[in-house]
């Protein structure tokens, strides 16, 4: 299968779009436990369930109302399925919970919900699930009393979360906790997909963070200059695509950027621009990367492995967070991540996805593109090729699409309160935000 067949010089953008969008949202139909709403992190067998991709779900599935791609009612069901689990689950300090103190374990068992793999009490992966739900909240917005009842629950869910808790009494927010050893050491400081988790903590009517942790995590930013190209720097593409799934930044500023004459959307650009030209420059020599062959972030990989290709011995990563230029870098792309820098730069975007479409079929199958491929890695024609998906690809595929289509997405999170509070106390002015007017 390949973008439902939209193959050859013939197929339009549109066309391509639409199939790529249709395949990919497919995986949180057809994945999901219908029991409980919960999905899957990946498609490996008995894989457990991220609740980060329950988020990218509860995202998706208004796009899925809005393509035609499933009825509202069939929408109403599995997002109140998977809102009443969340709600109903066990909520305790036990090792064995779902949740606790408003925030949810990173994996959970596909049937019980119950927290597995000794996973940490997640503060970024509670942020996109919580995201998904507001999203859900603000699309099913009838007085159909299913309709309502999303709205009241999304509500309650995100109003439980206690985000001064998770500070553990110092500025920034700890990464998680677990019911064995207590807080992790680590904290979100510096640029980093948690962008959209300070606005969350600081939009919360029930439990907000204080206004100075956003300066404080600020201050961790890095600028910097990178074949011509001055941005705030994360090496993956990931870090600059998850926070604007829900969030427009065109135009918007903080005191960072205000100070920088750019925005967080302008910065993602420039981000996709360096990869490209990374891939151009390939300084590290490996297999296939070029102008229409880019796109390195966190993915599966061929390894562990180490292998002598072309006389230079290789060491080759499994599942990895890589980045540029600074690495890891081995050789591994992922199209998921080219298709989710759409918005931000469609005249490199789309020519890669036509190329990947006619010269790299075997990339996509039942759900759009696979994770990633490594044309370095000795195997087939595109040499290591990955079997399967991840649901925390497929929900910045289908969202970054649809924002690129119509907005939906963005135009939606525009009339949430608790995302405008939250922006307004990070400091932001500009763009949509001086003119848009939210109810209580």
């Amino acid at each position: 299968m390949n973008f439902a067949g939209q193959r050859g010089e013939g197929a339009s953008n549109p066309d391509m779009l639409d199939s790529l969008q249709r395949d990919t949202f497919r995986y949180f139909v057809a994945e999901a436990n219908p029991a409980n709403g919960l999905i899957p992190d990946n498609t490996r067998t008995d894989a457990p369930c991220s609740i980060a991709a329950v988020g990218m779900a509860l995202t998706c599935l208004p796009v899925g109302v809005e393509r035609g791609w499933m009825s509202r009612d069939d929408a109403v069901t599995r997002v109140l399925t998977t809102l009443h689990f969340f709600r109903e689950a066990p909520h305790s300090e036990a090792p064995d919970a779902t949740g606790y103190r408003g925030f949810y374990y990173h994996f959970l068992d596909m049937s019980t919900g119950q927290r597995t793999w000794k996973s940490e009490l997640s503060t970024i992966d509670t942020t996109l699930l919580i995201a998904g739900a507001l999203l859900a909240a603000q699309y099913f917005n009838r007085e159909d009393p299913d309709e309502v009842e999303i709205r009241r629950i999304a509500d309650a869910l995100y109003q439980r979360i206690d985000w001064v808790w998770a500070l553990n009494d110092g500025e920034t927010v700890s990464h998680g906790w677990t019911p064995e050893r207590g807080f992790l050491r680590f904290r979100w400081e510096g640029y980093s997909e948690a962008l959209l988790l300070y606005l969350l903590a600081l939009g919360s009517p029930t439990h907000p963070i204080h206004e100075e942790s956003y300066p404080a995590w600020t201050r961790g930013y890095r600028w910097k200059r990178m074949y011509g190209i001055d941005f705030l720097y994360a090496g993956p593409l990931f870090i600059h695509q998850l926070p604007h799934m829900w969030i427009d930044f065109r135009g918007l500023q903080d005191a960072y950027m205000r100070d920088k004459h750019s925005d967080y959307f302008e910065n993602s650009r420039r981000a996709t621009q360096v990869q490209q030209r990374y891939a151009i420059r390939n300084p590290r020599g490996f297999r296939g990367y070029g102008e229409h062959t880019w796109g390195i972030t966190a993915s599966d990989g061929p390894g562990p492995a180490t292998r002598t290709v072309d006389g230079v011995e290789r060491r080759f990563h499994d599942y990895r967070s890589r980045g540029v230029p600074f690495g890891p870098d081995d050789g591994t792309l992922a199209p998921w991540a080219v298709a989710a820098s759409l918005p931000f730069a469609p005249d490199l975007v789309l020519p890669t996805l036509e190329y990947l479409n006619r010269h790299v079929p075997e990339m996509t199958s039942t759900y759009g593109f696979k994770c990633s491929f490594n044309p370095t890695f000795p195997g087939g024609e595109h040499g290591w090729i990955s079997s399967g998906y991840y649901g925390l690809d497929q929900g910045p595929v289908v969202a970054m699409i649809e924002n690129h289509r119509s907005e939906l997405i963005w135009r939606l999170m525009r009339k949430c309160r608790y995302l405008v509070t939250g922006l307004r106390r990070a400091g932001f002015t500009g763009g949509w935000l001086g003119e848009v007017e939210v109810g209580p």
